[in-house]
């Protein structure tokens, strides 16, 4: 790419120091610096389309997850659905997520995390409690406010995000937004955010609990972690009796990374079909990895733990040569582990010793802690540039791109429908093997590429 745009005259060095310059003076996440681009992420037609049409068909997935373990706990599918699904959690939560006040809820932000690979896109896992909302609402605002490029169009918009989180509370006369001490690098992006919403939205702590009727909560915590929000009985007794609207809602079955294991489970297809329809279940099958539940409950001689694996016990991973462990093990859900890169493990990662260790602990922990296994799609290389500031320096980079795309649904029942707000592109070192955010990562947002004779999209190397 060329320093200078020669449709503005400005240096992509000029850029990059606009986006620092215009950081909000409290920063966006407690103590955690990134890599600014000049320019936003680039996507090409096919992989925008993917992802401007993903929001309905994973809306539709949560529904029938929800109707899945509906259904589980009555009798009318495999018990053991629910019994995979409530394993490690408290009766009391369990019983919120089945009582009648919950019983059609689903999470109103849905953020898949997508990496770019050599066949196309992967989800590895769904986030119902995600960060990086405000965070990807000042990108795309910051990055709209650049001179324009003709050839670039930022998903979402420049208000995309901010619309989207405005339209789930629509109704409510005050929203708190309640962020853990367990979230608390998350809660400056939260208060920009709310900033540019107005004095309905405001950012509570867990000891607020001046609720009033007709008010919303949004939940920035996670259901584990309910003893150390000390507003958690009230927040929840509230939304129970619908004093109050409470999103995400308090069900753990959206917290779980199970839930790709029980869509490739064979015992299901026939739910997943009728439920999905043969074209969302199609493209759900293109984008999900064949994904595990680490269950050790013995097998018949004769059995195979089916998707390729060819073992017959899951005590077998551990003899897998490293050229044989392309895969990521990882906890599935209610645990301080389940979140960022924390408690995720990749097989050719890892020496023997540390793998079987951890196949052993998964194992170990199943009835507490459940694990699941899945594919490792390397993620393909991306050209990106970032810019040095103690150097002056514009620096080209190969890296391996995650994309989070956040859909906002609004609406109430059949009527609710889910809206593209913003995807941000977290783009690391090539050398990298897991796609997290860290210092030495790119955080940018990302912009549909119209071809030019002169420009073109980040492509994939």
């Amino acid at each position: 790419m060329p320093d200078q745009d020669p449709l503005s005259g400005i240096t992509g060095a000029d850029r990059a120091r606009f986006v620092r310059e215009s950081m909000p003076s409290a920063g966006l996440f407690g103590g955690v610096n990134w890599r600014v681009s000049p320019d936003p992420f680039a996507l090409d037609d096919s992989i925008a389309d993917e992802i401007e049409s993903m929001g309905r068909i994973l809306l539709q997935f949560y529904r029938a997850v929800n109707l899945l373990y509906r259904r589980s706990v009555d009798g009318r599918s495999p018990g053991w659905v629910a019994r995979w699904l409530d394993m490690g959690k408290p009766q009391s939560l369990i019983e919120f997520q089945r009582s009648h006040a919950f019983k059609n809820e689903t999470p109103r932000v849905i953020r898949p995390d997508i990496l770019l690979t050599s066949k196309g896109i992967c989800i590895t896992e769904l986030d119902s409690v995600p960060g990086g909302i405000g965070l990807t609402a000042w990108l795309n605002q910051t990055y709209s406010q650049l001179p324009p490029d003709s050839n670039l169009a930022i998903l979402g918009g420049q208000d995309g995000m901010v619309r989207g989180f405005d339209s789930i509370f629509v109704d409510s006369p005050a929203v708190h937004v309640v962020v853990s001490r367990e979230s608390e690098m998350y809660r400056p992006e939260m208060e920009w955010l709310c900033r540019q919403l107005g004095s309905r939205f405001t950012v509570r702590d867990t000891r607020f609990l001046d609720f009033q009727n007709g008010d919303s909560v949004y939940r920035f915590f996670e259901l584990f972690d309910l003893s150390q929000v000390e507003s958690a009985a009230k927040i929840l007794d509230l939304a129970s009796n619908g004093a109050v609207f409470l999103t995400p809602p308090p069900k753990p079955i959206f917290e779980e990374k199970m839930l790709f294991a029980l869509f490739w489970n064979r015992n299901l297809r026939s739910f997943w079909r009728q439920e999905l329809g043969e074209g969302f279940m199609s493209r759900l099958e293109k984008w999900i990895p064949y994904t595990w539940l680490m269950d050790p409950a013995p097998m018949p001689p004769q059995a195979a733990i089916p998707g390729g694996l060819d073992l017959t016990d899951w005590n077998q991973l551990k003899a897998l040569s490293q050229k044989e462990r392309d895969l990521i093990l990882k906890i599935s859900g209610f645990s301080e582990k389940a979140w960022g890169a924390r408690g995720v493990y990749l097989g050719s990662d890892l020496s023997t010793p540390e793998w079987s260790a951890a196949v052993d602990a998964a194992l170990r922990d199943f009835e507490t802690s459940p694990h699941v296994l899945q594919r490792f799609l390397k993620p393909a290389q991306v050209a990106s540039r970032w810019y040095d500031f103690s150097r002056q320096a514009m620096v080209d980079m190969p890296g391996r791109a995650r994309l989070c795309p956040y859909y906002f649904v609004s609406g109430q029942g059949d009527r609710a429908r889910p809206a593209l707000g913003g995807v941000l592109a977290t783009v690391v070192p090539a050398d990298k093997k897991i796609v997290h955010g860290m210092s030495e990562a790119i955080l940018a947002p990302c912009a549909r590429s119209v071809p030019s004779p002169t420009k073109s999209a980040t492509k994939l190397l």
